[in-house]
């Protein structure tokens, strides 16, 4: 696997796989803030980039994702290499989503989604997330109240499984960043998102 980050103790006792979205790989702005907030917390964060997006930064020009299989597939090869014994995956939307289908991986604890795709913009008849009811692991759904691939509305109206714990950010979008008008900032949210994250991760 190309492009592994590992931020944290290297001895840490809790491990977080984390996966990258669609558009933007495992060193972008946002997936580097969370990994450093929850690293500093004492857990050990890994990143990766899934194949395509290895191609995309070797080639400098945009791919679209691996199909679902190889994308599954790439991650699974991550966590049997740094999941240790015991593991929580989880990722920033796509990798969110390809996170919620390896959750009985017999190494992995909980799974966290920090904007879940539900359905793509505009097409909210669409749904990706149905599997997400049968989901037995413990999980963290972290939702931009305003996400255009899943607002809080639509997430209230979804069967969604008791084993997720759903939280809201006020105002944000499905990067987590809110209008001036709502008195919050995107830094503040992805930095409540991190805390969240790891207060998930250290509770189970």
């Amino acid at each position: 696997m190309s492009n592994v980050i590992i931020d944290g103790p290297q001895d840490a006792e809790k491990v977080f796989i984390f996966a990258h979205g669609a558009g933007a790989g495992s060193d972008h702005e946002f997936m580097q803030t969370v990994a450093e907030q929850v690293a500093a917390a004492g857990i050990k964060v890994v990143r990766f980039d899934f194949p395509y997006m290895v191609r995309m930064k070797q080639e400098a020009r945009r791919l679209p994702p691996n199909r679902m299989p190889q994308l599954l597939a790439a991650f699974t090869e991550v966590i049997e290499q740094y999941g240790q014994d015991q593991c929580f995956i989880g990722g920033k939307s796509m990798g969110g989503r390809m996170a919620s289908h390896l959750t009985e991986h017999a190494a992995v604890q909980g799974v966290v989604m920090l904007g879940f795709p539900f359905h793509p913009v505009g097409k909210p008849e669409r749904l990706k997330g149905e599997h997400l009811a049968s989901l037995s692991k413990p999980a963290l759904l972290i939702q931009g109240e305003r996400d255009t691939m899943g607002t809080q509305t639509q997430v209230a109206s979804y069967d969604l499984s008791a084993t997720i714990e759903q939280r809201f950010l006020v105002d944000g979008d499905h990067s987590f960043k809110p209008r001036k008008a709502s008195g919050f900032t995107q830094s503040e949210h992805i930095a409540t998102a991190a805390q969240w994250l790891v207060d998930f991760i250290h509770a189970h």
